[in-house]
């Protein structure tokens, strides 16, 4: 075998073997390959972009003796696309030409210049702007009371950056009033939480991430550098244990995706379950918070008392409906 794995070796052309080391870094997402004046996506990651942009799946013969589908488009539809494959649940690495073609010495440089995921993303085309898009992360540990989870939720286009703990009876409750758009979950895990995450009404993405970036050590040693601190005390979340360990492993996710630029997370935040009332999605629906039973008008709560002036104002006040306080001073705050 080793023989025949060296001749397909040799067929490969420089153009697939540039796109195969950068795509082994990108696994689980699609790569949009830019070719002159084209984004292309080959195999599985073609397959998929088809199916989901309804654009044309053809053949291309690598030179490694099998016929390779592929799938592009024109770059400049990019702002059509990208959304296309978000909103399905992919994440999509976007790969552009770093020098000019006419100026290149063989092969032109390459490289993947932004990631974009469901709930990690910066692009005005899919940000909703009347509702947060968040990427949560849930982190588990057994103690001698119990199972604890730590969940941790953060928005890099308004820079909200928010850990707790709470029971693990508690988190699909949570999950629901948060809605989030993306949740990062250990591989060890997944096949546990897939089942439940899947009965969330907005049907969030779920990606694995390694066990090892929920750890706790990790996530101090993450968020300490991050925020240029010795300690977390001055968060109030220094005996966050578990909820540091989902807070980490969602800076780390965060880091990656937008090639280390987190310069908007400037606080981490603790969330208490408690101070909130829990409305469920049949609550929701009932009392037609963000959703409106007519469907000839939206007339959901939301709707009528939305006067608010910029994207951040909406968004903060379906927090706040989604969130109803229960301490009497808070309410009266929040009111005024």
């Amino acid at each position: 075998s080793s023989r025949t794995m060296s001749t397909s070796k040799e067929k490969e052309t420089p153009l697939m073997r540039q796109y195969n080391q950068i795509k082994k870094r990108y696994p689980d997402t699609i790569l949009l390959f830019r070719l002159g004046d084209f984004f292309e996506t080959f195999g599985e990651d073609a397959v998929v972009t088809a199916r989901v942009c309804g654009i044309t799946l053809t053949k291309r013969n690598n030179g490694a003796g099998a016929d390779m589908p592929l799938a592009g488009f024109p770059h400049h539809q990019l702002d059509s696309y990208l959304p296309k494959l978000i909103r399905a649940g992919h994440r999509a690495a976007v790969c552009e030409q770093l020098e000019d073609p006419k100026l290149a010495r063989g092969i032109v440089r390459r490289d993947v210049v932004e990631v974009v995921t469901p709930g990690v993303t910066m692009y005005d085309k899919i940000l909703d702007a009347r509702r947060n898009t968040y990427v949560a992360a849930i982190a588990y540990l057994q103690t001698k009371n119990g199972v604890i989870a730590g969940l941790s939720f953060a928005d890099v286009s308004t820079g909200e950056f928010t850990v707790c703990e709470l029971r693990a009876e508690d988190v699909f409750s949570t999950l629901e009033t948060l809605a989030p758009a993306e949740v990062l979950v250990p591989k060890p895990k997944y096949g546990e939480l897939l089942p439940l995450l899947e009965k969330l009404p907005d049907k969030p993405a779920v990606t694995r991430l390694e066990d090892w970036i929920f750890e706790e050590n990790y996530a101090r040693d993450i968020l300490q550098r991050h925020f240029k601190t010795h300690s977390l005390k001055g968060f109030g979340v220094e005996n966050c244990t578990v909820g540091l360990a989902a807070a980490g492993a969602v800076m780390s996710y965060i880091s990656d995706t937008q090639q280390g630029k987190v310069s908007q997370l400037r606080s981490l935040r603790l969330y208490v379950p408690e101070e909130y009332m829990t409305l469920d999605a049949a609550t929701r629906r009932n009392l037609e918070i963000t959703f409106s039973m007519n469907e000839h008008n939206n007339s959901s709560l939301v709707n009528v008392l939305d006067e608010t002036l910029t994207p951040m104002g909406a968004r903060l006040l379906k927090v706040w409906m989604m969130r109803p306080l229960r301490q009497r001073e808070r309410i009266e705050q929040r009111l005024a």
